[in-house]
């Protein structure tokens, strides 16, 4: 039987849009950039998936025949969007080529069969549990910008740590990324029992993991979650995400936090040091942001300077009683830092010239960043 239904351009424009990311990567398999559709008595299940992450979802649609096809993924979404009409019908043709008609328009799209689409994974459904989506919304914002790019060489680097603890009969989750010069820290009280996280000794979300379930998270109220030995399942109503855990080491952070002493403390106003950082910035060459600071009593004196362009200054007051320092870092670093806490002070430990600097503050409960320190 031929696929042929009736459905809202809001719901449907919804649906592939959250699909987008996912379908729209360069792969081997022709059939990865489209998206799968299969008819259900009450509406169209949306499926698409780069074998790394994939994503399944449900949309209201009247059905009129049955069946199965995929189609692309891009195109499809471009001509739902550019739609002038409220109603999008879809009806198959022959040979998973299918008629779209949109008010006025009417398009002719080739499609491919849905035999040859990869199989959902399968995923138990006794071990979920049920959270809050701000938890995990607040644990990516605090690490995912330092998760390291795709061409390191390091290649567990390129993902997120999940561990779980429990500390006085609280639960804690913990999320941890590295790209290598820095390391960031979050730490959340879940208050609730995670002993169902069938965590592995080293659990890893990839990046691109991260920023969909980041984005599944979002404008949701709750989210159910199950960790299984080679994925994390995430699902939410109609939908579910499955993410393909990757396989590796991962840094020892616990021996890069413990090596910074605690005693030796900067306190600096956040917006102030943000905003002069910016500055400086601009001052910087550009693959490595490089700056200068120099600390000495109450003051901090920020320096950069460019081959071609020039040099800049900017002084910050600050709360320091230690030895003058001099240090060098990457600007960028403490910009993307500061942009993801929000506290007003900021506690700066640094225990010499070579020193890494760890920062947290009271107000950004569970977060720490460190970031090493360059050669001047």
């Amino acid at each position: 039987m031929t696929l042929k239904c009736t459905i809202l351009k809001n719901d449907f424009i919804e649906g592939l849009n959250s699909l987008q990311n996912i379908t729209n990567k360069r792969g081997t398999l022709a059939i990865l950039s489209n998206v799968h559709i299969k008819t259900t008595s009450n509406g169209l299940v949306l499926t698409g998936t780069d074998l790394e992450v994939g994503l399944r979802l449900f949309v209201p649609a009247d059905i009129s025949n049955e069946g199965s096809l995929t189609l692309p993924s891009k195109k499809i979404f471009e001509i739902v969007r550019e739609s002038g009409s409220d109603e999008i019908i879809i009806e198959e043709i022959e040979n998973s080529w299918v008629t779209i008609k949109t008010g006025a328009s009417t398009y002719n799209l080739a499609g491919m069969g849905s035999e040859e689409f990869p199989a959902f994974p399968e995923f138990d459904e006794e071990l979920f549990t049920s959270f809050e989506a701000h938890t995990f919304l607040d644990l990516i914002d605090k690490v995912i910008f330092s998760i390291a790019n795709e061409q390191e060489n390091i290649y567990s680097l390129t993902s997120v740590l999940v561990e779980k603890e429990k500390k006085e009969g609280n639960s804690f989750l913990k999320m941890v990324s590295s790209d290598g010069h820095r390391l960031s820290i979050m730490e959340k009280d879940v208050a609730i029992d995670i002993d169902n996280f069938n965590l592995n000794d080293i659990t890893l979300i990839p990046k691109k993991g991260i920023q969909e379930l980041k984005k599944f998270c979002e404008n949701r109220d709750t989210v159910d979650i199950s960790f299984e030995h080679k994925q994390v399942v995430i699902r939410d109503g109609d939908a579910v995400m499955v993410i393909r855990l990757k396989q590796g080491e991962f840094p020892q952070y616990r021996a890069i936090v413990d090596a910074v002493s605690l005693d030796n403390c900067i306190k600096i106003n956040r917006i102030p040091f943000l905003e002069s950082l910016k500055r400086i910035n601009l001052f910087t060459e550009d693959i490595f942001h490089t700056i200068q600071l120099q600390i000495d009593g109450d003051t901090m004196v920020l320096t950069s300077q460019n081959a071609d362009l020039g040099n800049a200054k900017d002084e910050q007051k600050v709360e320091y009683s230690g030895e003058p320092l001099t240090l060098g870092f990457n600007c960028r670093y403490f910009i993307e830092t500061l942009q993801v806490m929000e506290c007003e002070t900021v506690e700066a430990y640094i225990n010499s010239n070579n020193s890494p600097c760890l920062m947290k503050s009271e107000d950004d409960k569970g977060f720490v960043s460190i970031i090493m320190p360059m050669q001047l």
